[in-house]
This record gives C-alpha cells, sequence and structure tokens, in this order.
C-alpha cells in the first residue's frame, strides 16, 4: 500500500501571478479541454460559492460549466475570468 497523496493543482493556486502563469501554459498548449479543466481548477481554488457571486451564476451550473465534456459560451469563460481578475490579450 502506498501513501502517496493526489496532486491537487487548486491548492498552489493563490495569487493572480501565478493563476496567470498557468493559464498562460495552459493556453501554450492549445488545448480547449486542458484550458476548461483549468479554469475549473483556478474556480475551485478561489471557491466556487465566491466565484458564483461574482459572475450572478448559479454554483452548481458552474461545476456544470467546467465538468467534463462541458462546452461553455465564450461569455461565461469571460464572466469566470473577469471574476479571477484576469483578462484575455492578444499579442504579437
Amino acid at each position: 500500500m502506498s501513501n502517496l497523496t493526489t496532486f491537487d493543482v487548486s491548492q498552489y493556486l493563490d495569487s493572480k501571478e501565478m493563476i496567470a502563469e498557468y493559464l498562460s501554459q495552459v493556453l501554450a498548449d492549445g488545448d480547449t479541454t486542458e484550458l476548461l479543466g483549468a479554469i475549473g481548477n483556478i474556480a475551485k481554488a478561489k471557491g466556487m460559492s465566491q466565484i458564483a457571486k461574482d459572475t450572478g451564476l448559479g454554483r452548481e451550473s458552474l461545476y456544470k460549466t467546467f465538468g467534463d465534456g462541458a462546452k461553455p459560451r465564450f461569455e461565461t469563460i469571460v464572466k469566470v475570468l473577469d471574476s479571477f481578475g484576469i483578462k484575455l490579450q492578444a499579442s504579437v
């Protein structure tokens, strides 16, 4: 029997800088499923109830939005990112 614990990235997302770096790395990979999972991890770190309050979206709805196989609307993603204090920006 092993004493290994499961790694939970949400435990390390404790600053805007860490969140921004995490999202930047995920975006660089270009995987939509990974991006949605990352947003879900950040929401977990921030507290889903707080995200629901900040966005005006239901807590249960947020869980479904970032669950496996979900296809959330872009405006929902932007609302959640705004609640993290993160803005999307294009650059060259």
